[in-house]
């Protein structure tokens, strides 16, 4: 008998212990396919000029902040140094310049269209946490990097971007919610 009201509060402590614990945890998994999701979706931006993605997307779940995506990406396929090309011409160093300038806001539509598939894919991360993606951008040594920024980060909270996808705010609302913050 003894043993049985032993093993009655050993019960009793461990399922009060399992709810008191957090309910559908974030997992790697779902991360992972996230992740998987956000390369192909970089890699199919444009076919006939691509982003040069140096990296994986990586994901991050940080408990009372929320989930974070990162890569580094090169906005242009960019001429490279070689012992047969030991230079760089000006112009060709304009021309990725400007190229560049005119990716940044595709790459920003972009990482906006990124926070609002993935937040209903977070089911487990909880609406008044953040989801965040950051891009660093690469340069190379020769590259003229005025007016270009080293990383941009954009976030808002899960339940902004789940609002928008289910039609309860709109676009403005949104573009308002987000923030971006550029290094």
């Amino acid at each position: 008998m003894r043993r049985l009201a032993c093993l009655a509060v050993l019960l009793a402590a461990a399922l009060s212990s399992h709810s008191a614990m957090k309910p559908g945890a974030v997992t790697r998994a779902s991360l992972a396919a996230l992740e998987s999701s956000f390369d192909q979706r970089i890699g199919k931006l444009d076919v006939t000029n691509p982003l040069d993605v140096l990296g994986p997307t990586r994901g991050v779940y940080l408990p009372g902040f929320g989930v974070v995506f990162s890569t580094e990406v090169n906005l242009v396929i960019t001429p490279t140094i070689t012992p047969f090309r030991m230079k760089i011409s000006e112009e060709e160093v304009a021309r990725v310049h400007q190229r560049k300038l005119e990716r940044l806001p595709v790459l920003r539509q972009l990482m906006r269209e990124m926070l609002v598939n993935s937040a209903a894919s977070l089911d487990d991360v909880p609406s008044d946490e953040q989801v965040a993606v950051a891009v660093t951008l690469f340069f190379f040594r020769w590259e003229d990097r005025s007016g270009m920024p080293a990383q941009l980060v954009l976030q808002a909270k899960r339940k902004t971007l789940v609002d928008y996808q289910a039609g309860r705010i709109d676009a403005n609302a949104l573009r308002t919610a987000i923030h971006e913050q550029v290094f």
